[in-house]
């Protein structure tokens, strides 16, 4: 049974632990030494030869990195903890952001390089705007060069709440051989792969241990007046004291505990396990945050789906208030019903079944299929519940590709996959151009899709082409003119025949397409307006120069009809025949799409990002610090759709992978000299070989 922890008592019962930090600070390797220190693993695995847990998907060890959540979980001294190795690329940050509300705590691993501060400023963003209790592990401490209260300096602007130094280490010829634990009052010595050996606090440390712990004291107090009262009087606070006061501000999110170590060689360890034993909350309180009241029917809610090859969908859910048994019947909270096929621990791609979900367990869930990721779900004898926290919206997408498949019969099953991957990623965003008629996959970036493309292939047997999406060209005339347009045809019985003059003329940019009629005398009868204006619309379909027309204006002025021949059909292809002399005398441009985007970017590297819209023929509009976010700029420019292509990864090159931008569609420009006559060709080029 779970419980509170008050007055010295520790908190129990299963836990959701979140693994989070930038790009290659050392996630996985540190669930690795986790579940290898805590017996679920024989021996802790490697991300650079492949055999790590948390990188057991093709594409995460084919590219050396995570690319989705990974979830294991591990027992530690009687209790239950379920980590989730959240990816650090920001390209898949979406991973994580239905998973974060439903964590008692994150662990957010970091290490002291200056380039990844807008990094970790993102993540600790996120988990501030969520109020998810977190710390740090500062990872890599066997190579720092720095000591660690020059680090605290570097890491603290990525963070509003104040960093707490928990621990510092043991330098011996600048090499950090263990650590002083500030709350304990205990020395540690390091020992590769095993728990650090406890030893005598050093007495040249001394000094540096009292000044260390005496300034978290002082960062405690600040929320503590009994504390502030015997600092003051300086009186020694019970530890018990210190313990309960640090469980609280990092529940309430006052502070950020910092502890180091070393993932790699399994130090500093059992020190974050124990903190996390005794400091980190658990359901209770994330129930309290969650606004989930103590008493009621069971609740969970989906965190993940997964789409297996032969156990088919997993949805990954933590039981937020009571339990679930194998085979019940659940409701989601849109309404759908599914009966429970399995309940299973994970442990990477590994699972075990379980009879049952426990309050606070973290377990796959086989067989929801009418049951999505961020949904509640309840036991069906309850009724549908109410959803407790809404769905994570999805960035949208920067980076879009071309699909063609290679084999005509793959068509139906390249739909049925794409659903099921967008299912597990809704950053991925699959659709069909109207216009061109191209398929469409847009994400997060290069990585994002060419990831996406190969679980595609690997996972589901589709292969396809990838290529640059089509730009949506359109063109206009400049030149008013006047035409007549004629469709006679007589072949035995009654013939066809229709007579139309139209006045064609430019309309403003944006103003689309306009019909009108002004004929006098019956000269057309009223009943093939309708029939003239849709024959005017095919004529815009394909243009002279080969694209959709746009901003264009058709009058019925005049013509002439049959009795007996003239017809709707007739009348729609002689306005077509008219409507394409007019483009092409009206001295047809062409125009191109120009975007507003707004590049968010840290202040250092704006003028990187203006050299970069400036490269692709784009205007800088101005730029500000961007509301909310010290150190970041965003920056307003419009450029070309033809030049975005590839935006994204430029910008992240130039911001160590954390730049992102917004746009969307301004206005259409015209596009003169050879580019418009490269333009053309290469549409012309396309026609003629897709005729062949």
């Amino acid at each position: 049974m779970t419980n509170t922890p008050a007055n010295g008592r520790r908190a129990t019962g299963p836990r959701l632990i979140a693994l989070v930090g930038p790009f290659q600070s050392g996630k996985t390797t540190l669930l690795e030494s986790i579940l290898a220190r805590t017996g679920a693993l024989s021996r802790q695995g490697s991300v650079r030869d492949g055999s790590a847990v948390g990188d057991s998907s093709a594409e995460a060890r084919a590219h050396a990195m995570s690319v989705e959540a990974n979830i294991a979980t591990t027992e530690y001294l009687g209790d239950r903890y379920t980590f989730v190795d959240c990816p650090g690329s920001i390209e898949f940050s979406n991973e994580m952001r239905d998973v974060l509300p439903l964590c008692d705590a994150a662990v957010v691993v970091c290490e002291a390089d200056a380039r990844k501060i807008p990094a970790l400023q993102l993540i600790l963003r996120e988990l501030e705007e969520l109020g998810v209790p977190r710390l740090l592990f500062l990872n890599k401490i066997d190579i720092a060069t720095q000591r660690v209260h020059e680090t605290l300096g570097v890491l603290q602007p990525a963070s509003r709440a104040p960093l707490l130094l928990r621990q510092i280490p043991i330098w011996q010829n600048g090499i950090a051989t263990g650590f002083i634990d500030l709350a304990l009052e205990r020395a540690f010595v390091y020992r590769e792969h095993t728990p650090s050996t406890v030893i005598d606090v050093p007495a040249g440390d001394l000094p540096r241990e009292k000044e260390a712990r005496y300034s978290m004291l002082e960062k405690l107090a600040d929320y503590d007046d009994a504390l502030m009262e015997e600092l003051l009087s300086d009186i020694e606070p019970p530890r018990d004291q210190v313990f309960d006061d640090l469980a609280r501000e990092l529940r309430d999110g006052h502070v950020v505990p910092l502890l180091i170590g070393a993932a790699e060689r399994g130090n500093g360890v059992t020190r974050l396990m124990k903190a996390l034993r005794h400091e980190a909350p658990n359901i209770v309180q994330t129930r309290a945050r969650l606004g989930i009241a103590e008493t009621g029917p069971a609740i969970g809610q989906v965190m993940r789906t997964i789409h297996t090859a032969h156990g088919g969908k997993l949805s990954v859910v933590r039981a937020l208030r009571g339990a679930f048994a194998d085979g019940a019947t659940v409701v989601g909270a849109n309404g759908g019903e599914d009966r429970i096929a399995s309940l299973s621990r994970m442990i990477g791609s590994a699972t075990a079944k379980q009879p049952k979900a426990e309050d606070g367990d973290t377990l796959a869930f086989g067989r929801l299929d009418h049951i999505a990721t961020g949904e509640t779900i309840g036991d069906a004898k309850n009724g549908k519940p109410q959803q407790v926290t809404g769905r994570a919206a999805a960035p949208p997408p920067v980076h879009s590709l071309a699909l063609a498949i290679k084999d005509r019969k793959d068509e139906v099953k390249l739909a049925a996959a794409m659903a099921k991957l967008t299912e597990e990623d809704p950053s991925l965003v699959f659709t069909q151009d109207q216009q061109s008629g191209e398929m469409k996959l847009s994400g997060q970036g290069e990585m994002h899709l060419r990831v996406a493309l190969e679980r595609l292939a690997a996972r589901f047997g589709v292969t396809v082409e990838a290529k640059k999406s089509a730009v949506a060209y359109r063109e206009t005339i400049r030149h008013p003119s006047q035409v007549r347009g004629r469709h006679k045809k007589q072949s035995g019985g009654h013939g066809q025949f229709g007579d139309v003059v139209l006045d064609v003329r430019p309309l403003g940019r944006g103003d689309g397409f306009a019909f009108e009629e002004k004929v006098h005398g019956g000269s057309v009868p009223r009943q093939y307006f309708s029939s003239v204006e849709a024959g005017c619309r095919d004529a815009c379909t394909h243009g002279p120069l080969g694209f959709t027309v746009v901003d264009v204006a058709a009058t019925l002025v005049d013509g002439s009809y049959h009795t007996v021949d003239s017809s709707d059909m007739a009348f729609r292809t002689a306005a077509r025949v008219g409507m394409s002399e007019a483009l092409e005398k009206g001295a047809p441009v062409l125009l191109e799409p120009i975007l507003a985007v707004s590049i968010a970017v840290p202040s250092e590297a704006m003028s990187r990002a203006t050299a970069i819209v400036s490269g692709r023929r784009g205007q800088i509009l101005g730029y500000d610090g961007r509301p909310g976010w010290e150190g970041w700029d965003v920056l307003e420019a419009q450029i070309p759709e033809a030049d975005m292509g590839g935006l994204i990864v430029d910008l992240r090159s130039a911001t160590s992978g954390v730049g992102s931008f917004t746009f969307r569609f301004d206005h259409l420009a015209e596009v003169v000299g050879k580019h418009a006559e490269a333009i053309v060709a290469a549409r012309a080029s396309e026609k003629v070989n897709g005729a062949h």
